[in-house]
């Protein structure tokens, strides 16, 4: 696949630096400069960010790996410039998307959408879509495909919680990587992987420095109905032949 033209929505002037340091506005505001995120998943009236940025390392402790998860509201204020444009490409946005974004917290006590648990969500001040990848998940699959349920039964025939395998067409030409992880007791792994709290991104960072590109992917999360683990399957092309296949069996 090829990078998809670029769209950008919204006004250009940065509130806080490119580092992305917190800015705080005369109406008690906490804004974001300019970073990368994913977007996760569509929940309800939210959307799921993955930051994408590497933290600053800054003093002290060095920070952790980043792909912090953040909830942002998918409606866009009144008063933001270009709100109609800015609107629109927000209310398109597809999990998978790679985008540059500026963020904003609204003050708590004014916040006209908190999140569930009565935090305000972030707000988009503007946003340039960067990557058109997609990420789709199912939960219930059935029947599991064969190369995932061979590499879950290699995995728990080496006592192994995962097993990760790459995947070939016809051809014998590498169309995929394949990871099984198992999903034991009360973990629900598939809704980790969904909300952002255990990353897909290692996964997908490593499929592109070995593919050497930065091209789109399509991202398959699946839970079998039988339970036990959870397939996360990368296919090298959105739309090729797999993505295609996988799309057209679960979704």
């Amino acid at each position: 696949g090829t990078t998809a033209p670029a769209a950008a929505a919204g006004a250009d002037t940065d509130d806080g630096d490119a580092s992305g340091r917190d800015a705080a506005g005369g109406d008690g505001t906490a804004r974001l400069g300019r970073r990368r995120y994913r977007v996760l998943d569509r929940d309800g009236d939210a959307l799921v960010f993955v930051d994408l940025d590497t933290p600053d390392p800054g003093p002290g402790p060095a920070p952790d790996e980043g792909f912090e998860p953040v909830r942002v509201a998918d409606a866009v204020d009144a008063d933001d410039a270009d709100r109609d444009d800015l609107a629109e490409t927000v209310d398109g946005l597809e999990p998978g998307t790679v985008v540059t974004a500026r963020l904003r917290w609204p003050d708590p006590d004014a916040a006209a959408d908190p999140d569930a648990d009565g935090s305000p969500l972030a707000r988009v001040e503007s946003l340039t879509v960067e990557r058109e990848s997609r990420y789709l998940f199912a939960d219930g699959v059935e029947p599991v495909f064969e190369a995932a349920r061979d590499a879950w039964q290699d995995a728990r025939a080496a006592g192994e919680a995962m097993g990760s395998r790459v995947t070939r067409d016809t051809d014998g030409e590498p169309n995929g990587a394949l990871y099984v992880f198992a999903e034991t007791g009360a973990r629900d792994l598939l809704g980790e992987f969904r909300s952002g709290t255990t990353p897909l991104e290692p996964l997908v960072d490593r499929v592109n420095e070995d593919l050497g590109d930065d091209d789109p992917r399509e991202v398959f999360v699946l839970r079998p109905a039988e339970g036990g683990f959870v397939v996360v399957y990368i296919a090298f092309r959105k739309d090729g032949l797999l993505a295609r296949t996988v799309r057209d069996t679960y979704f």
